[in-house]
């Protein structure tokens, strides 16, 4: 690992100063940008609503580095069921919600550099302490991202994530 910080990108060339630890999306797969005048659907930072039908937490699946200690992570979108929604939103607030049980859902957040598709995987949800994004836990299954988020990734990963993101588009 080099001591200087950041990374010279193999896309651009530049030196980057800083590699990024990690990625996000603002709003589930599902969510489409007519959607923002139906008043059935709401969309916030934490939390979303689709139709009355549908809904979703936001959370961070992290994944150990495991050359450098440090962790990378993906802000996503889980759905789950009404009721466990509407118990998770209850408590949003809560002191000591990360005492609840974790809450089953399906990975809402299609990750553009994984195949297959990362939409629907199963997941397990861990509330935190208030003010702490839930932790996502994947099924251990053999899909790439469940494996990373199993075993770690190394900071030569995080580079070319980093890279695949900040310039997408054929290569």
């Amino acid at each position: 690992m080099s001591d200087e910080p950041g990374f010279t990108c193999s896309c651009c060339g530049r030196h980057h100063g800083e590699l990024p630890l990690s990625f996000s999306t603002p709003a589930p797969a599902f969510w489409t940008p007519d959607l923002v005048d139906d008043p059935d659907s709401e969309l916030s930072s934490d939390q979303c609503v689709i139709k009355r039908q549908a809904f979703f937490v936001r959370g961070l699946i992290e994944i150990p580095v495991v050359d450098t200690g440090e962790v990378f992570t993906w802000g996503v979108w889980v759905s789950l069921s009404e009721e466990n929604f509407t118990r998770a939103a209850r408590l949003w607030d809560v002191p000591g919600r990360e005492a609840e049980p974790p809450y089953f859902g399906w990975l809402s957040t299609e990750l553009p550099i994984y195949s297959p598709t990362t939409v629907e995987l199963k997941t397990n949800l861990h509330t935190r302490p208030v003010g702490e994004r839930p932790a996502v836990e994947l099924e251990p299954t053999a899909h790439p991202l469940a494996i990373e988020q199993r075993q770690g990734i190394t900071r030569a990963r995080v580079q070319r994530i980093a890279e695949t993101l900040l310039h997408p588009g054929p290569r």
